[in-house]
């Protein structure tokens, strides 16, 4: 069973009987509407036809975790013990400090989502972003299943297949909690804290968190990270009790950003009053720097031969605005090969792509206006397209071509779950009106 073939059956389908399935995808709409799944007020939007995976993909994407976290482990080994490999990354002073520090447990990475530009037929992949701490989506992913099994769509595969989807709540508790019970001194029911900057927060994903903690026989509380308080040794959020762990979602950028206003969080991990999930190691593999550093002599010099030809096939080749070695000629004459990120972002946030611009001299001011140590230049992937279709739009809606970004839900170290995007256009991101889709595996009965 292959997934093109899976999509061509569910396609025929709704051709087959498109007023039947129009008529589901609006009670798929009305759930999805007062649902959980929003982010500052604004519901998250989704296309009839779920991304689905077979169990071979499944264990495609068990691999490649398995190698992508062996090689995180070398550069984060090296990062810690070569200071002449520490200076090329370019950290500043503070951000290193919190970094160095002694690890109280042995997970390196506790949780990440690392996206991927996934070839549904040839299985090759190329990768997008590596994202840590602030790892998020997991409640949208639960709310559009929860709306898919309302359409007839699902209905007609569940007839014929097994469908199984992703648990991302319960598991990361349990996950977390591990680890922390690594730690010296843990308490068998710590006081856990969610914790972020709340004008970035998802809040609603945020509160199923704390009630799986609740469940797992944990108490905790969601803060805002800028009113935690540090006082005789321990640190306190909203409920008055001596914090023992903290699920940090505020990502490293902003806590830097922020740094002065963050002073009591900071004192309190630096004097080790709190285990931290995760700690501040993440930022090596969550700052965009390390996809040049992956093709940085220095790391290749410590990386196996099989590494070496994993990282040239699948991270995208990168460099920064600012080196010596910017193919800068190229970057302006081949404007659709390129792409330009921030180092430090989530979101999406700051990202211009060569194949948005019409214009090579609008895409010359652009790129000259961005040539700066903030900024990096990445070759660009074009994303594995599939078909689907928007019942909001009617039962007269055509077949679309969409573009397609597959998630990974990583905790420690092992592959969790699968946050599916889609975009009318190449580039799939907030700024360029991503859609959601639920991700489900199908297997044979």
């Amino acid at each position: 069973m292959q997934l093109t073939e899976l999509n061509q059956e569910y396609c025929k389908n709704i051709r087959n009987e498109r007023d039947y399935h129009a008529k589901s995808a609006l009670e798929e709409i009305a759930y999805i509407n007062n649902s959980t799944a929003k982010y500052h007020g604004r519901c998250v939007s989704t296309l009839y036809i779920p991304k689905m995976f077979t169990e071979e993909d499944i264990a495609n994407f068990r691999r490649l975790i398995k190698v992508l976290y062996g090689i995180f482990d070398q550069v984060i080994l090296h990062y810690r013990e070569d200071a002449s490999y520490r200076r090329l990354f370019g950290f500043p002073e503070k951000l290193e400090e919190l970094i160095l520090r002694e690890p109280r447990y042995k997970s390196r990475i506790p949780i990440a989502r690392i996206d991927i530009f996934y070839n549904e037929e040839t299985k090759d992949f190329k990768f997008c972003e590596f994202n840590t701490d602030g790892s998020s989506a997991m409640n949208e992913d639960r709310e559009l299943n929860h709306a898919l099994k309302l359409t007839a769509g699902y209905q007609m595969l569940e007839q014929k297949y097994r469908i199984h989807t992703f648990e991302l709540f319960d598991s990361w508790v349990k996950t977390s909690l591990a680890i922390y019970h690594q730690t010296e001194g843990a308490k068998e029911h710590p006081h856990v804290a969610i914790v972020d900057f709340m004008e970035s927060a998802t809040g609603n994903e945020f509160e199923i968190f704390a009630e799986s903690y609740r469940k797992a026989g944990a108490e905790c509380e969601i803060c805002e990270i800028r009113d935690l308080k540090y006082k005789d040794g321990s640190l306190y959020g909203n409920d008055g009790v001596p914090i023992d762990l903290i699920y940090r979602r505020a990502v490293t950028g902003d806590i830097m950003k922020h740094y002065d206003e963050v002073s009591d969080f900071i004192a309190a991990v630096k004097d080790e009053a709190v285990c931290l999930i995760g700690d501040f190691t993440t930022q090596i593999a969550h700052n965009k720097v390390l996809y040049q550093m992956l093709h940085h002599p220095a790391t290749q010099e410590f990386l196996t031969a099989e590494e070496k030809e994993y990282v040239k096939a699948h991270v995208p080749y990168t460099v920064l605005m600012t080196a010596d070695y910017l193919p800068y000629e190229d970057i302006i004459k081949n404007k659709d090969r390129w792409i330009l990120k921030p180092l430090d972002s989530y979101g999406s946030k700051g990202v211009f792509a060569g194949v948005e611009y019409d214009s090579r001299e609008k895409w010359k001011e652009i790129a000259d206006s961005h040539r700066t140590k903030e900024y990096l230049v990445q070759e660009f992937c074009v994303p594995y397209q599939t078909m689907n279709i928007d019942f909001s739009r009617g039962a007269a809606a055509e077949f679309i071509s969409v573009s397609n970004l597959t998630g990974l839900f990583v905790y420690n170290g092992e592959f969790q779950g699968i946050y599916s995007r889609v975009s009318r256009g190449k580039i799939i991101s907030t700024q360029y009106s991503e859609i959601a889709l639920p991700s489900i595996v199908v297997r044979e009965r």
